[in-house]
């Protein structure tokens, strides 16, 4: 047989057996279940999880349809978990008007006083994690947390947030809540998943509400 078919075979035998290791890769995924308390060890609800690849940012879509909305002089929902470059919209169900603002790194906008649904949502186009509050009712205050990574949850009122289908693998688990004080560094830890669910339990340096 010639050599240069000969080469031939060789390299579809090779790229079969390639396509053959990442198909196995991607089929071996496990769930990772995150249990969030505070010190006390009281379970706490709206903790955000992230689950980040130590081998590189991984792409993430935007969410579509997120909103939050201003209703009885508060923020509905409080802490929102969106991806990179998710749009945001902001309608107010109040009969009051609402001055809608963040002035942090993440994120920094106004929405100046209005009424119903501001024409423009907003873009949210960097990772980390932007505190909103009223320019007219100082008792208002939200968060919007923006991940980088396609693997995320939000702890319910049991502490507990669940992500699915996590590719086997080496991982950066980081916990946050909005009981943290300001600029503190999210709780860290390294995370192996191989094809066994996984159950962690995250203590967050934060006092009993």
């Amino acid at each position: 047989m010639p050599s240069k078919y000969l080469a031939a075979i060789v390299g579809l035998v090779h790229a079969a057996a390639g396509g053959a290791l990442l198909c196995a890769s991607a089929a071996q995924a496990a769930s990772v279940t995150v249990r969030a308390t505070d010190l006390a060890g009281h379970p706490l609800a709206d903790a955000v999880v992230l689950i980040e690849s130590s081998a590189g940012k991984v792409a993430v879509k935007p969410l579509a349809d997120v909103q939050i909305a201003q209703a009885k002089k508060q923020f509905d929902p409080r802490v929102t978990l969106v991806t990179v470059g998710t749009a945001v919209t902001f309608p107010n169900f109040d009969t009051v008007r609402h001055h809608v603002y963040s002035f942090s790194p993440v994120k920094t906008f106004e929405l100046k006083l209005y009424a119903g649904v501001p024409n423009t949502p907003v873009v949210f186009d960097k990772p980390g994690v932007a505190v909103l509050g009223c320019n007219i009712h100082d008792n208002m205050a939200a968060w919007v947390v923006v991940a980088d990574t396609p693997w995320y949850a939000r702890s319910a009122a049991g502490g507990v947030a669940k992500v699915e289908n996590v590719p086997a693998g080496a991982y950066r688990l980081r916990v946050w809540h909005a009981a943290l004080p300001p600029n503190a560094e999210w709780v860290t830890s390294n995370l192996t998943v191989g094809a066994a669910d996984l159950d962690q339990a995250v203590k967050l340096p934060v006092a009993a509400p």
